[in-house]
């Protein structure tokens, strides 16, 4: 069963942001919030956790597109190719916020993302995602929870959500309601900015 930890935004608790951290370095799945929709995360060096979010997602390891949290883009030379100076600054002028940046990825990508040319990376403002990655030391792989009602299309309630992923996640961390607008996708492969969803995130 699921753990459901009340962590206030504005004043998170060490000790409970600690819970979180070593749940993920057990190869745990926690539910967090961000600055957008609820999203499942996981420890992105650990590939069997990294296959438990893709069963979650009813998808192949190989084929999910799991975005890389991080908590500022100090981590971004670890995962993408070396971009260029102007690219930089777009990225840096738009985060945190939210945003999914589309990268081209490099070579010592973590396992699971070995056969990918691209990866998408996310600097959420929000406090609790930003404290997470800064204290585990490195980024999370993170999916949106989405609905099954499609009109709805995000779940917003995070005791819904508990009771939705009670068996199969092992944290949900109750932030109060999240948003129902999920982030916006840009591709910045080609060094120019190319929207592929629309979300919260304004260009």
């Amino acid at each position: 069963m699921a753990k459901i930890l009340k962590i206030y935004p504005d004043n998170p608790q060490e000790n409970l942001i600690n819970e979180v951290i070593k749940t993920l370095n057990n190869g745990g799945l926690i539910i967090y919030p961000s600055d957008t929709v609820y999203a499942l995360g996981c420890n992105i060096f650990d590939i069997k956790a990294m296959e438990k979010l893709a069963q979650i997602k009813k998808i192949k390891l190989e084929k999910a597109q799991f975005s890389i949290i991080c908590n500022d883009l100090s981590h971004l030379s670890d995962f993408t190719r070396p971009i260029e100076t102007s690219v930089f600054r777009f990225l840096k002028s738009h985060l945190p916020g939210p945003f999914t940046f589309i990268l081209d990825a490099n070579k010592s990508v973590p396992l699971a993302y070995k056969n990918h040319k691209t990866i998408g990376i996310r600097v959420p403002d929000h406090p609790i995602p930003q404290l997470i990655v800064e204290k585990l030391g490195h980024p999370i792989a993170s999916t949106s929870i989405k609905d099954d009602d499609e009109i709805i299309e995000y779940s917003t309630d995070p005791e819904l959500i508990a009771e939705k992923y009670d068996h199969l996640v092992d944290i949900v961390i109750d932030s109060g309601y999240g948003d129902n607008m999920a982030s916006t996708i840009v591709d910045l492969t080609s060094g120019e900015p190319e929207i592929i969803r629309q979300g919260k995130g304004i260009v």
